[in-house]
């Protein structure tokens, strides 16, 4: 096997969507990075229920929705 073909493969903390934290084993980012999902399990419709609404982080949904405002949606 070559020495250099695999990618780092390391410790990074996740931050969910209402605050909690925890640590898993990653490819991504850099040893110590924390990733900070904007949907997971506990925010997202599809999993709990539809019982919440995805938050609007990036204005992305309001963009959508003023753009298509006229087509009856």
């Amino acid at each position: 096997m070559k020495a250099e073909t695999h990618p780092d493969y390391h410790t990074i903390t996740i931050k969910m969507t209402d605050g909690t934290e925890y640590q898993t084993r990653t490819t991504w980012g850099a040893e110590g990075d924390t990733m900070t999902l904007d949907i997971d399990p506990t925010s997202h419709p599809a999993w709990n229920g539809g019982s919440s609404r995805l938050m609007d982080t990036g204005g992305r949904v309001s963009k959508f929705k003023n753009k298509y405002a006229g087509l009856g949606f």
